[in-house]
This record gives C-alpha cells, sequence and structure tokens, in this order.
C-alpha cells in the first residue's frame, strides 16, 4: 500500500511510538486523524509543518467501552484508510503485586479497545474494498519473562487476534499487519524498569520511535503481515520460538527472586 494521501486514525497518537508514526506519515502527505485525549494545536501545527495534507484531532479515551465508541461514532464518518491501534499501557512486577484495577484497566486499553476498533474498521473497509489494520503487539507476546505475566497475555492475545484476522480478511482488500515491537526508547520502556527490575535484569537495548516508525511505514508500502525485530532481539525472540527451554534456562539466570 502506498502510504501518500491515505486517511489514517491513529490512537496514542501524542507521543512514543505513536506520535513518531504521525510525524513520519505527515512527512509523506497524509490525512492524520489523531485518538488521543485532548485537543493539541501545538501538535496539530507541527504535523502540518512537517506535510500532513490535513490535521484531525478526536478526543478519547480508550480506557472504557463507552469510550471507544464515543470516538467510532466521531470517526464513523470519515474516510479511513489505515487504523493503527497504538495505544497501549504497562502492567508489571510479581503477579501477586499487581493492583487489579490497573490489571483490567490494561486489558481494556491493549484488548478490548483494539477488538472494538478492528470490528467497527473492519466493517468499514470491507465496504469500501480497501485499508489496513495495523495492532501493536511486542516481543512480550513470545518471550516470557517473570514480572510480565499480564503485559504479556495482553500482547500474546493481540498477536492471535491479528493473525485470525489476517485469514478471514483474505480477498477482501483489507490486510492487517501486526507489529512485534522490541524495545522502543519511549516513556513506557522507562517504565519497565521501575516494575521489572526489583526482580529481574532488564534488557536495556532500544531504538527511537522515530527509527521504529520508518520500519512501520516499510512494512506498510511493502504489504508485510508481520513486523518482526532484528538483530540481538530477533535472535532471542527465535530461541523462544523455537527452543524454548534454552530461552527459560536463560531467563532463570536474569531473574533474582522475590
Amino acid at each position: 500500500m502506498n502510504i501518500e494521501n491515505q486517511n489514517i486514525l491513529i490512537t496514542g497518537a501524542n507521543r512514543g511510538i505513536g506520535l513518531g508514526f504521525a510525524k513520519a506519515c505527515a512527512k509523506r502527505k497524509t490525512n492524520l486523524i489523531l485518538a488521543i485525549r485532548k485537543n493539541d494545536d501545538e501538535l496539530i501545527a507541527e504535523l502540518k509543518n512537517l506535510g500532513a495534507l490535513s490535521v484531525v484531532i478526536i478526543e478519547s479515551d480508550l480506557s472504557s467501552r463507552v469510550g471507544v465508541e464515543n470516538l467510532i461514532t466521531a470517526a464513523d464518518p470519515l474516510k479511513i484508510d489505515i487504523v493503527f491501534n497504538n495505544a497501549g499501557m504497562l502492567t508489571g512486577g510479581l503477579l501477586d503485586e499487581q493492583k487489579m484495577d490497573d490489571i483490567y484497566q490494561m486489558l481494556q486499553v491493549n484488548v478490548n479497545s483494539l477488538i472494538q476498533l478492528s470490528h467497527w474498521a473492519v466493517g468499514k473497509m470491507i465496504a469500501q474494498k480497501h485499508g489496513k489494520i495495523i495492532n501493536h503487539s511486542s516481543v512480550s507476546a513470545v518471550m516470557h519473562f517473570p514480572c510480565a505475566t499480564t503485559y504479556a497475555a495482553s500482547k500474546a492475545a493481540v498477536w492471535a487476534f491479528s493473525a485470525c484476522l489476517e485469514q478471514e480478511l483474505k480477498g477482501t482488500g483489507v490486510s492487517t499487519l501486526c507489529l512485534v515491537t522490541p524495545g522502543i526508547k519511549t516513556r513506557m520502556f522507562d517504565e519497565i524498569d521501575k516494575l521489572y527490575s526489583k526482580n529481574i535484569e532488564v534488557p536495556k537495548d532500544s531504538i527511537s520511535p522515530d527509527e521504529y516508525a520508518l520500519k512501520i511505514i516499510s512494512a506498510i508500502e511493502s504489504d508485510q503481515t508481520t513486523l518482526s525485530p532484528g538483530g540481538v532481539t530477533g535472535a532471542g525472540l527465535k530461541l523462544a520460538t523455537h527452543l524454548r527451554s534454552v530461552f527459560n534456562f536463560g531467563v532463570s539466570k536474569a531473574f533474582k527472586g522475590r
């Protein structure tokens, strides 16, 4: 899919990967619909200066079903070619030390809202015989570490959902792209150290959101269905997939216990 002139809805577009992707899309002359919590005139001006053809902000709260429904109601009259389900929350720490309210909210944002938005977008895109849904999974979907129980479960759900949806959409003109995201230097990445490091040594490898945004665009334009990491993280992903006992042995060395 050629990204130029496309109408792109991005959730969580005010920081991190979402912001990096919005900027990269702006430079490629796209129309941006940003689902963020508050209107931001400075962000609109910045993206237009970078080359965006138009920028619309829909004030959105994905932490409830009603909040997602409000977003859908506002976005439904607009032409949408790409939906990037990027918004996410992080939970971490030993399972019995995590707060259930935090877990429920994370699952709502990471899984439930993503499925709800995809449910809406699929019908809209099939009717126009064109479109792409991008879902933000993670290496945590496969690389399972202590202290990542609930977050990894949410990202595994996203990966499975995307893989099933990919098969459903064959021949419709609508496609999916699942991001198996490695460490990206964002505020969430910094939170990992706070939540995990008490009990496990946290890998420090990361790339910038702007660098990753370019990888996403390349994957869109080459019609990839999965964007997996390379390098050391990619090797770890393959190890976790094909030699789980070896991967788990390495993880056990990093785990400090309770």
